[in-house]
């Protein structure tokens, strides 16, 4: 990169916080990665439009089109999101500037937590609360995650972590991908089309939804699905709530067509206070918090540090988590 200075800054990093972290600690991890370079992070919107028009690589949730207008150093923009739908692709492959996301850096914690709730529904452990908070010394029969059968609905990083940490429980694994021919890391690998799902689901103790949303997994679990599942499977979504229909899961928990659901994402988000999901005990459910841990900001600018010495050296095609290039678009 150029010599460094205050008004040319190497990274910028955007005011917009995330997931309820501060985007200070965000700057901070990355002068940590990024000693020899310059990271200046916009506290206010005036300082966004004096300092990205100067940098050559901005981070945060998405930019301003008003800004990229008068950026002409930008070589990437690195979103702190999976997801960059709300990102102005078009404006920043028209400028030539990548885009990267943040892909993958929420699997480990997110897949503890799916297996956690695997875990409490195998050993009851949601009933021993309930009967520790009534001061009841009463026994209750629990039983065995050994020998059962998960299936994992999506492949990627998620679902790969899911899979991995899965490995010493002595459990069958089936994994739904949109490729299965191209294999995977669980016992089986099965599609998305109907009568795979299908067939996946009626071997079922455990479903872990993993995929992203889009047309073909919206309501992907719905009352025909539910109605697949034996009597005694538990629906984890670790996903999007989007991918199950709300009205069919609430009945299916309702009727016991289903032993129950661990719901970390829901539909409509956040759950409205007198929805009856929050009046079911055989439902679990966690505000959205599943890929919320202090390791967020290591492992992203890990990925933003790499990819900054990915442009120094001319390497665009080099990039990680790269969602466009400019010679892609």
């Amino acid at each position: 990169m150029s010599a460094h200075s205050d008004a040319d800054p190497d990274v910028v990093v955007l005011r917009e916080g995330t997931e309820g972290l501060s985007m200070e600690s965000y700057a901070e991890t990355l002068r940590e990665r990024l000693p020899d370079h310059t990271v200046a992070l916009a506290r206010t919107p005036k300082d966004e439009r004096e300092l990205v028009p100067r940098a050559r690589v901005v981070t945060g949730i998405t930019i301003e089109e008003p800004l990229l207008e008068r950026a002409d150093r930008l070589e990437l923009f690195a979103c702190t999101f999976a997801g960059t739908d709300h990102v102005p692709m078009d404006a920043l492959a028209d400028r030539g500037v990548a885009v990267t996301n943040a892909g993958g850096i929420h699997a480990p914690g997110i897949a503890e937590q799916a297996i956690g709730n695997m875990l409490v529904f195998a050993r009851r452990l949601h009933e021993g609360w309930r009967r520790k908070e009534n001061g009841e010394w009463r026994h209750f029969q629990s039983h065995e995650f050994t020998d059962s059968t998960v299936t994992i609905v999506g492949l990627g990083s998620i679902g790969q972590a899911v899979v991995q940490r899965l490995e010493g429980f002595e459990v069958e694994t089936i994994g739904i991908r949109y490729t299965p021919e191209k294999g995977g890391p669980t016992d089986e690998v099965l599609g998305f089309e109907d009568d795979d799902i299908h067939e996946a689901f009626s071997r079922s103790e455990y479903v872990v939804l993993a995929c992203p949303l889009n047309d073909l997994t919206r309501r992907l679990v719905g009352e025909d699905e539910l109605a697949t599942l034996p009597p005694t499977a538990v629906v984890v979504n670790a996903a999007r709530g989007g991918i199950v229909d709300t009205d069919a899961l609430v009945s299916a928990l309702q009727s016991e067509g289903i032993r129950g659901a661990a719901l970390d994402v829901t539909d409509p988000e956040p759950l409205p206070a007198d929805h009856p999901l929050w009046d079911l005990e055989n439902c679990l459910i966690t505000p959205h918090t599943g890929g919320h841990t202090p390791k967020h900001w290591d492992r992203l600018a890990d990925i933003v540090a790499e990819n900054v010495a990915a442009i120094e050296t001319g390497g665009a095609t080099a990039l990680e988590n790269v969602v466009s290039r400019p010679d892609s678009s």
